[in-house]
């Protein structure tokens, strides 16, 4: 029998607050185990919460983003269960009063876009850590407390692929609004997944099972593929499907039961009453919308649109905010965007580290309008500008003193070139031939040994004109 998979996807983002959700403690990631602790957070008695209005904005920022409708009322509930990293015994979370209501993503794969509902998005705090070893397990209480927002997709996925498209869309624009950082290693961007599968054409949902905190996008596409195939598995045998949480082994490439999946009830969600309703008032949420960055996708369009970049060139220029705005910055100051695109996808990229929000660029925005001007000058080459920009990077100094100090000047006198040309074509007579005879891709190797001869410093518009009347037809 045929059938479709059913997938929704929950992510816990971390939101990029200095310290906690309902304390004064720091969420620096990497610091000594339990250093970052308090009453509150530790859940000793008589220890009160209070909301961190920073965490408010950026969960705000969060459901604007996703076109959520916002709840000017909401409540935060206690989510009780017991584990060694829960030391109050229950999370402070929102069930069903949540501050944000439906809202929608838009993916494209293969050439197909589609609109993936969300459910919700709503506010909660982290447990803690607990790691197991052999012998003993420890906890680390340093998480406890850290402002998560959790992003409830309807299930309306259909296969891996678009869960995993889904992810990065996601990730994408927390990223670029500045609420997360994407940093799904270190556990700041967390999904679980819930799949079923139904017979083709059933409306009818299927048992699900939850996969638990995977951590890249390649192993959720992964996991989620395995447990269709799974499940498919277990239907054509005859078997049913046991509704639970399971985990992914990425070593065995295989999914792994974990615990029967708890229902609400089994949490007993009940409002905490240490906490009053949160109550977002219009001042808030439109100060929220005018500080609201430009989103990937706009700004990915807005890159086709009115700078003329193609939508590969567009998509690589917007794989992290700061890699976009020195691209952009260096666009305004040059005037000439494919330019600069091409330049800084063919040169600069290939030196940029990332990490989060983070981006380590060696060359600034400026140097790079600067040693362009330089090219559209006709002062170097191209290739002459490669060198440059290498000498450049992790400097301040101007793409001219550069120049000046490696004794570079572009060549364009026709008749020097063409001595160099006339040599180079006398050299390679069986080239000059076959060329002749019309295999013009070889003009290619002819304008190459030119620029090895001249050190890259031929002009080459001069260059092609003269190797075209030289050999006759062809193209660079």
């Amino acid at each position: 029998m045929p059938y479709e998979a059913v997938i929704g996807l929950e992510v816990h983002a971390q939101l990029l607050t200095r310290t906690k959700a309902f304390c004064p403690c720091a969420t620096t990631f990497g610091a000594r185990p339990n250093t970052q602790v308090c009453p509150v957070c530790l859940g000793l008695p008589g220890a009160l919460p209070v909301l961190n209005g920073e965490a408010v904005r950026m969960a705000v920022r969060t459901a604007l983003a996703l076109s959520c409708t916002l709840n000017k009322t909401s409540r935060f509930a206690r989510k009780n269960y017991f584990y060694p990293d829960l030391p109050k015994g229950y999370q402070i979370s929102q069930f069903d009063e949540p501050f944000s209501g439906r809202g929608h993503l838009d993916i494209e794969l293969g050439g197909v876009a589609r609109r993936i509902g969300v459910t919700r998005v709503h506010m909660e705090e982290d447990a803690g850590k607990s790691t197991h070893h052999s012998h003993a397990s420890v906890v680390d209480l340093n998480r406890s407390g850290v402002p998560l927002v959790e992003i409830v997709g309807e299930p309306d996925l259909r296969s891996a692929a678009e869960a995993a498209e889904y992810l990065r869309v996601l990730r994408d624009i927390l990223v670029f609004i500045g609420v997360n950082d994407g940093n799904l290693e270190e556990g700041s961007f967390r999904c679980d997944a819930n799949v079923s599968i139904r017979p083709v054409g059933e409306g009818k949902l299927g048992t699900r099972v939850e996969l638990k905190n995977i951590n890249s996008f390649r192993f959720v596409e992964q996991a989620i593929a395995h447990e269709i195939a799974r499940q498919t598995a277990v239907l054509d045998d005859g078997g049913r499907i046991v509704q639970e949480t399971r985990g992914w082994n990425e070593d065995e490439g295989a999914t792994f039961s974990l615990r029967s999946k708890e229902e609400a009830q089994d949490y007993r969600y009940f409002p905490d009453p240490d906490l009053p309703p949160l109550v977002l008032d219009d001042v808030l949420v439109a100060e929220v919308e005018a500080s609201q960055p430009e989103l990937p996708r706009k700004k990915r369009d807005r890159f086709v649109r009115d700078m003329g970049l193609s939508a590969y060139a567009a998509q690589v220029l917007t794989a992290h905010p700061r890699v976009a705005a020195f691209f952009e910055e260096a666009a305004t100051l040059h005037g000439n965007p494919t330019q600069v695109a091409n330049f800084v996808q063919g040169e600069v990229l290939r030196d940029v580290t990332t990490h989060g929000l983070k981006a380590s660029i060696p060359v600034t925005a400026r140097q790079v309008a600067e040693l362009l001007r330089l090219v559209g000058a006709g002062t170097i080459s191209g290739k002459q500008a490669k060198e440059v920009y290498t000498r450049l990077a992790g400097s301040e100094r101007a793409p001219a003193d550069v120049v000046a100090e490696l004794g570079m000047q572009q060549v364009s006198d026709a008749g020097e070139i063409e001595a160099v040309c006339r040599r180079v074509v006398d050299a390679h007579p069986k080239q000059a031939a076959d060329l002749r005879a019309g295999k013009a891709n070889l003009m290619g190797f002819f304008v190459g040994q030119v620029m090895k001869a001249t050190g890259g410093s031929a002009n080459p518009k001069v260059l092609n004109e003269v190797l075209k009347r030289l050999l006759g037809g062809g193209s660079a």
